[in-house]
C-alpha cells in the first residue's frame, strides 16, 4: 500500500495501459480518479478497481478539449481533495504511411491529443501540485519518443515531443517538490500494437519476434512502473525516460 491515502489521476484509463495502471494505483491504496472518452469501458474499469478494495471515479472526458480537462483536475480536487499523482496516458497512434502521404488533418488530430493534450493536462495538474505544495506526474511517451520508425513520423514526432515537455517542465518544478517523468513502453500487448501491426502488413507476434527478450510486454508491467514513479521511493528522480522495452532500444 505504497499510495495509502494518496489521490490519482488517470487519463486514457478506459483500457488497455491505462486501465492497467488505474488498476495498479487502487491495488497500491491510492484513491483513483480515471477519464476517458467512452462510458461503457468507464464502468468497466470502475468496477475493476472497485474488485481491488479502491474508491475510484470515472469521468468522461477528452483530452483533447481544454474545459474538459480544467473541469476533470476540479471535479478530482472536488471529489478527493487533493491531487498527488497523475498519470498522462492518453494517446492515439497514426497511420502508417511515409510522410508525403500523411494527410493534415490526422496530423492535426493526432497532435491535438498526444501533445496539446498532454500540455493541458500538465498545466492543471500542475496548478493544483503548487497550490498544495507537491506531486507526481507520469507521462505516457513511448520507445517511439527515443527513437524513429519508418512510415510514423506523426506518432514519432508527437512522443518526441512529449519527451521536450516532460524534461523542461521538470527542470521548471524540481524546486517546487514536483516530479515529472515519463514511462517509455516498447511493444505492448494492447489493441493499439494490433493496429500499428495490422498497418504495417504484420502481425503483432511478428513485432514480438523483434524484441531481444522475445515476447510482448503488458500493461500490467509498465503499470507497475507508474506505481513506482508515483511513491516515494522514486522521490529522486525527476525529468527521466524509464524504457519498459523488453531491450529493444539496447539492440
Amino acid at each position: 500500500m505504497i499510495l495509502e491515502s494518496k489521490v490519482a489521476l488517470v487519463t486514457g484509463g478506459t483500457s488497455g495501459i491505462g486501465r492497467a495502471t488505474a488498476i495498479a494505483l487502487g491495488t497500491a491504496g491510492a484513491k483513483v480518479v480515471f477519464s476517458g472518452r467512452r462510458e461503457p469501458e468507464g464502468k468497466e474499469t470502475a468496477a475493476l478497481i472497485r474488485d481491488v478494495g479502491a474508491e475510484c471515479l470515472f469521468v468522461r472526458s477528452d483530452v483533447s478539449k481544454e474545459e474538459n480537462i480544467k473541469a476533470l483536475v476540479q471535479k478530482t480536487v472536488e471529489t478527493y481533495g487533493r491531487l498527488d499523482c497523475a498519470f498522462n496516458n492518453a494517446g492515439i497512434d497514426s497511420p502508417s504511411k511515409p510522410l508525403h502521404e500523411q494527410p493534415l488533418e490526422d496530423f492535426d488530430k493526432l497532435m491535438s491529443i498526444n501533445v496539446r493534450g498532454l500540455f493541458l493536462c500538465m498545466k492543471y495538474e500542475i496548478q493544483q501540485m503548487l497550490f498544495q505544495g507537491s506531486g507526481v506526474i507520469v507521462n505516457n511517451s513511448s520507445m517511439g519518443g527515443l527513437i524513429a520508425f519508418p512510415g510514423i513520423s506523426p506518432y514519432n514526432a508527437s512522443k518526441h515531443a512529449v519527451m521536450g515537455l516532460t524534461r523542461s517542465a521538470a527542470l521548471d518544478y524540481a524546486k517546487k517538490d514536483i516530479r515529472i517523468n515519463t514511462v517509455n513502453p516498447g511493444i505492448i500487448a494492447t489493441d493499439m500494437i494490433d493496429r500499428i501491426a495490422d498497418q504495417m502488413g504484420s502481425t503483432a507476434d511478428a513485432l514480438a519476434s523483434t524484441v531481444p527478450m522475445g515476447r510482448m510486454g503488458q500493461a500490467a508491467e509498465i503499470a507497475q512502473i507508474v506505481v513506482f514513479l508515483c511513491s516515494d521511493a522514486a522521490s529522486y528522480i525527476t525529468g527521466q525516460p524509464l524504457v519498459i522495452d523488453g531491450g529493444f532500444t539496447a539492440n
